[in-house]
């Protein structure tokens, strides 16, 4: 059942990654009525919410944006920073949404954020511990426990990501039709957008959840044999 769950959420989020791209692709056509580029909405995003220390750079690769709270950055991709679209906006606007956030000390960003040095240190060991616990199973439970353990950090860290993307998606949706960024037909595609990206992230904690109900279907049953 376990491995049926994971076949499917392996496809599901093949599917969520592959309509994500279609998505920024074809909102990467329709140009913003405006004539705004990403960087001058986040630029403006930042501005009017009263944040003045945080830094709009472009950075490589495609779906590269994100936020680091850590140097105060809003890190867009060269097609983001630059793309006069709707989806150009979207994103800009989105990564924005995790500034203000920042700014406004909202509480689970301030927990994912507290988790990222422990989750730093423990994905450097939990691949090999997990190794040798499965591997050590019938010898003992103990490697494999710590395993789970440390692989459910990472599930809690997914599940917790997920009002973080929304409440960003949703700050940004608000304000780029509040200021009148886009028009109602542009805030549909918009919107549409980040709602294809928020998936990626229920998809992925979904399937860290999957796997961590292995592991742990794993440990049970050694237990239960030795």
């Amino acid at each position: 059942m376990i491995w049926l769950i994971m076949i499917v959420i392996f496809g599901a989020s093949a599917f969520v990654s592959w309509r994500l791209r279609s998505k920024f692709n074809e909102y990467s056509q329709i140009g913003l009525s405006n004539g705004l580029s990403g960087a001058e909405v986040a630029e403006q995003m930042l501005r009017e919410n009263g944040i003045y220390d945080v830094r709009v750079v472009s950075v490589e690769g495609m779906l590269t944006d994100h936020y680091n709270p850590q140097d105060k950055t809003v890190n867009l991709s060269a097609d983001v920073y630059y793309g006069r679209s709707v989806a150009a906006a979207a994103v800009a606007a989105h990564e924005c949404g995790h500034a203000v956030q920042h700014q406004v000390a909202y509480a689970p960003l301030k927990l994912r954020s507290a988790m990222v040095p422990v989750l730093t240190v423990s994905s450097q060991y939990m691949q090999w511990v997990l190794l040798a616990g499965v591997l050590l199973l019938r010898t003992t439970p103990i490697p494999l426990a710590i395993g789970v353990a440390l692989f459910a950090l990472t599930t809690l860290f997914s599940f917790i990501t997920l009002p973080v993307e929304f409440d960003a998606s949703r700050r940004a949706l608000a304000w780029i039709q509040t200021r009148g960024v886009v028009n109602q037909r542009e805030y549909g595609f918009a919107k549409d957008a980040l709602w294809w990206a928020a998936m990626t992230y229920v998809v992925a904690a979904l399937g860290s959840l999957a796997t961590l109900l292995y592991y742990a279907s794993l440990l049970m049953g050694g237990r239960r044999s030795n």
